[in-house]
Parts: C-alpha cells; sequence; structure tokens
C-alpha cells in the first residue's frame, strides 16, 4: 500500500478526488444561507481541530518545524481570509459556478507575481494567457450585455478577480512553508487557524460576521470544513508536487467544471450565453498557460485549486 502511494497513478487519484471535493465549495457556502464574512469564519474553524490532530501526528513523527516555514504559514492565513471573504461575496453576486471560474484566474496571476518578486520569468504562455483571461473575465461581468445571469454580476466579477489575487498570496506563502513534502497538515493548520481569526476581524468590520453557529445552516459549513478545507486540500497538497503540471491543469479544471454543473442542478443558475463564452475563454486560457512539456511539476506555474 505504501509503494502504491507513491505512484503517479495514486497522485492522479488524489488530485480528481481534491478536485471533486473542493467543488463542492461553493455550493455549500451557498447552502449554508451565511453571510460571506460568517462562512469564512466557520469553514476554517471547524477545520481546525481535524487539522491539529494531524498536525501533531506530523510533528511526533518528524519533529518540531521552523519558525521561518511557521511565519510563512501564518502570513499565507492572513491572504486566505481575505480571499475567501471577497470569494464569498463573489458567490452571492454572480454564483457559485460563475464565482469559482473567476477565481481560478490565480493561475495565471501566480506566474506573474512570482517574475516580480522572486525573479522567476513566466513563460510565454502565462504572458499570452493574461490578456484572455481578463477578456474572459469581462464577458462574465456581463457589462458587455443586458439580463446577465447574477443580482450584480459586475460587483460579483470584481470580488471575484479580488478572490483570484488574494489568493496569488496564499500559494506562494505556502509554498514557501510547505517545502517539506512529508508534512502537509502543519503548514494548512497555520494557515486555517490564522484565516479564522483575520476573517473575524474582517467581518466585524465589514458587519456581516455572525460569531454564534447557526443551525441548520452550520451544518453545511462544518462539512464544507471537512471536505474541502481539510479532504481537499490534503489531496491536492500530496499530489501536485507528484504530477507534471500539463496534467494537473487538466485533473484541477474538474473544480470549476463541477461546482459550473452542480450550481446549474442544485440552483438552477442559468449564465447567459456571453457569461458562457467568458467561462471557455478563462478555462482555455487556464490550460494554456499551466500546459509544460516537461516530466516534473513547476511549483510556480503549477495550478492550485480555489478554495
Amino acid at each position: 500500500m505504501q509503494r502504491w502511494l507513491q505512484t503517479e497513478r495514486a497522485a492522479r487519484v488524489c488530485a480528481v478526488l481534491g478536485a471533486l471535493a473542493i467543488a463542492w465549495s461553493s455550493i455549500l457556502v451557498k447552502l449554508s444561507h451565511a453571510s460571506p464574512s460568517t462562512a469564512a469564519i466557520f469553514r476554517c474553524a471547524y477545520a481546525v481541530p481535524v487539522l491539529l490532530v494531524l498536525a501533531l501526528s506530523e510533528g511526533r513523527r518528524y519533529g518540531a518545524r521552523s519558525w521561518q516555514d511557521r511565519r510563512a504559514a501564518i502570513a499565507s492565513g492572513v491572504f486566505m481570509a481575505i480571499d475567501l471573504v471577497l470569494w464569498h461575496h463573489s458567490i452571492d453576486d454572480v454564483g457559485a459556478g460563475l464565482a469559482t471560474v473567476l477565481a481560478n484566474i490565480q493561475v495565471v496571476l501566480v506566474p506573474l507575481v512570482a517574475w516580480m518578486a522572486l525573479s522567476e520569468r513566466p513563460s510565454n504562455r502565462v504572458l499570452f494567457a493574461l490578456p484572455v483571461t481578463l477578456l474572459g473575465v469581462v464577458l462574465i461581468s456581463g457589462v458587455l450585455e443586458h439580463g446577465a445571469y447574477g443580482s450584480e454580476p459586475g460587483a460579483g466579477a470584481a470580488y471575484g478577480v479580488g478572490a483570484g489575487i488574494s489568493y496569488v498570496g496564499v500559494l506562494l506563502l505556502l509554498r514557501r512553508a510547505g517545502a517539506d513534502l512529508r508534512r502537509p497538515a502543519g503548514p494548512l493548520l497555520e494557515m486555517t487557524l490564522t484565516a479564522a481569526v483575520v476573517a473575524s476581524m474582517i467581518g466585524a468590520i465589514w458587519g456581516d460576521a455572525r460569531f454564534i453557529p447557526h443551525f441548520p445552516g452550520a451544518w453545511w459549513l462544518i462539512t464544507l470544513a471537512i471536505t474541502s478545507q481539510v479532504m481537499g486540500w490534503m489531496l491536492i497538497t500530496i499530489s501536485l508536487p507528484r504530477l507534471p503540471a500539463a496534467l494537473t491543469s487538466l485533473l484541477l479544471m474538474i473544480q470549476p467544471i463541477g461546482s459550473m454543473i452542480l450550481g446549474a442542478l442544485i440552483f438552477g443558475e442559468s449564465p447567459s450565453a456571453l457569461q458562457l463564452l467568458g467561462v471557455l475563454v478563462v478555462l482555455g486560457a487556464v490550460v494554456f498557460a499551466t500546459r509544460r512539456q516537461v516530466s516534473g511539476t513547476d511549483p510556480v506555474t503549477a495550478p492550485g485549486a480555489t478554495v
């Protein structure tokens, strides 16, 4: 069993299962009927006990982690809180499916930020994909038509782009915090705990936070914490370093496509023709930007799933 877990086939299975788990994130947020900040607070808070058990097990096996790694994980949690609150607002304004597609623009933005911050020049594919991705965002926002899907499609698109930009910080800092591939739970615990605290602060300032669990909506957030915040993240964190970037980019497209399908089936979401065209443009640009003719995974250009 241990030998099978080290194979590429096992990594593919983990990536698919992780993408399927995270595809439900926006759906579960919407089913909870919680405010954006409340959903961000509790999806993280409910995940902390499970991640704590896993992190303690890693600590007993491999010893303590360095403060430098912990500091990077804590910083990633700040960006995670911002990302979650903005993404949840996007879900409210433009729907679960379109919001998930919008947040995936981080795949194109991560290499650009890494270029500026780390002097890691992105590929020509990424540079070409950026304006194409922005075109897709404009189409999804509904500014080119009347009657676009969503209560506030323009605001939803803006929130979605903001979430994607914030998620860049999450990925780059978590990359630094999780350099030891044997122990994914420790960095995820520190990131998630920090995100819960910072989301509470954002919610208090924004004025939409509710700090007492409200049932039955809380059950959906508990489900979200276990399936997405813990299982989905753990599976994807385990699989990404073990797969070629070209393959992971295709496998992780299960998430936004799955969210679009689930949004249509569960909530009757029906984006306009131009918005659907925007979805195809964004997803096509993401796949194009992350496709690499290499056997290993580049941690900067490899796609990360949306939370």
